[in-house]
């Protein structure tokens, strides 16, 4: 598996519309309130042969209220 995490920026007004809609789509294992840059921080799993790139392109920039990503990947947990 593959761990990640997408950083993202919502239109004003529109965070808690894009976090349902990433919980409804049971992509993201977990889904954060943040504050600074970004509204929302998730996180997920993905097998080790999916490209993220296309799957954060796929199933995350298509969420309608979502203005802008940033994709964090992993190498460790400790």
């Amino acid at each position: 598996m593959q761990t990640f995490f997408v950083e993202i920026k919502c239109a004003l007004g529109k965070t808690y519309e894009v976090a349902s809609a990433l919980a409804e789509a049971e992509i993201a294992s977990e889904i954060y309130s943040i504050a600074g840059d970004f509204d929302i921080l998730a996180k997920f799993y993905v097998e080790k042969d999916v490209d993220i790139g296309h799957f954060v392109g796929k199933n995350v920039q298509i969420i309608p209220g979502i203005v802008d990503t940033k994709t964090i990947l992993t190498f460790k947990a400790f």
